[in-house]
């Protein structure tokens, strides 16, 4: 059996114009102090991480390795959300995620997918130089405007869009299998990969691609009402990442879980910091620790109450407490005793001579 790594903490919702937040090192040496063994870091964000050098320059991630290791620090994945989310864009999302793409290539869909494809790639290479074994990102979403159609469900829509984004990540993937390394979807609404059954469909569509996994994150589950522990027992053998969030969904008779578009904190479901929504942890590390998932337990903050260096805080001790040392012996070996064949019949009743040794 394995044990959970932990706790890391993702700095995409950290990292800001201000000490410590404007640094790599300023940030490590926060989430040391905090507790944290391990950083969730973002590629875009290039005064903070630079992926294209990290691409190409061992140099440069023996340095960033070196730099984090001072603070008993270690990466444990780059993540690519907004690039993976800019490999497929709806026409309606356009003028939405075009700003995630540099300035040169907004307007210019070919250009900009082109471009995150390319970028998504680098990541396998970096990642490969700083000895990562996964990847976080999004997948992107061609049918997500399509979720609860009006006109009704297109079977043929559907089919080329899933057949498009499985065509465009396919390249993707077997590089990152060229590095051995493994690509974790995050399931989350917005995404064309937001439940089991969306990660099946494109997963038969990439050929059940080795590469292709999954970032467990429940929040995203219990706000759409999925079994989340469930969903471990069913996919348990893709899930090669982990962000610990929290969430909370309260009915009323206002609201439901498309939110009325409204703020976060007025929705009837909504993200909480670890500890403070519903999902039950205790059950996720010992689901997690039962099937050897010995990736990281990462933080990631993003709360509607909650302030964020208090859940940064308080999120470390909380992962820290739920991850489950696995043992390394059964609890009633002291009673198991070797016997031979002939003791072993004579335990059942038979005759030694009968014996088929």
């Amino acid at each position: 059996m394995k044990t959970v790594k932990g706790p890391g903490i993702f700095l995409a919702q950290f990292i800001g114009p201000q000490p410590p937040f404007n640094s790599l090192e300023g940030l490590a040496q926060w989430a040391s102090a905090l507790g944290y063994k391990a950083l969730q870091v973002p590629c875009n964000h290039p005064k903070i991480f630079d992926l294209s050098h990290a691409a190409t320059s061992q140099t440069y991630c023996d340095e960033v390795t070196g730099l984090l290791a001072n603070y008993g620090l270690q990466i444990s994945e780059l993540s690519t959300h907004l690039e993976g989310q800019l490999i497929a864009v709806h026409p309606a999302h356009d003028v939405a995620f075009d700003g995630f793409a540099p300035a040169a290539l907004r307007g210019d869909q070919e250009k900009r997918t082109a471009w995150a494809i390319q970028t998504v790639k680098l990541a396998a290479a970096a990642s490969a130089r700083l000895g990562l074994q996964a990847h976080a990102t999004f997948s992107g979403s061609l049918a997500w405007p399509y979720l609860y159609p009006w006109p009704p469900h297109n079977p043929q829509l559907l089919s080329e869009a899933f057949s498009e984004l499985a065509r465009r990540w396919l390249p993707v993937l077997d590089e990152f299998d060229r590095y051995g390394i493994d690509v974790c979807y995050e399931i989350h609404p917005g995404e064309d990969l937001h439940d089991g059954v969306t990660f099946e469909r494109f997963l038969a569509l990439v050929n059940h691609h080795p590469r292709c996994n999954i970032l467990f994150d429940p929040s995203h589950l219990h706000l759409q009402h999925i079994d989340y522990l469930q969903f471990i027992d069913i996919y348990h053998q893709r899930i090669k990442a982990f962000h610990v969030k929290d969430a909370e969904y309260l009915p009323n008779g206002r609201s439901g879980v498309y939110g009325g578009y409204q703020r976060w904190i007025d929705r009837a479901g909504r993200f909480r910091s670890p500890g403070d929504g519903q999902i039950d942890f205790p059950a996720i590390f010992s689901k997690l620790a039962q099937y050897d998932y010995d990736g990281w337990a990462v933080l990631e903050w993003e709360c509607c109450l909650k302030e964020a260096e208090t859940g940064a805080r308080e999120g470390a001790e909380f992962i820290r407490r739920h991850i489950i040392p696995v043992a390394d012996r059964a609890f009633d070996d002291f009673a198991a005793q070797s016997q031979q064949a002939a003791s072993i019949r004579a335990q059942l009743g038979l005759s030694a001579a009968e014996s088929h040794d």
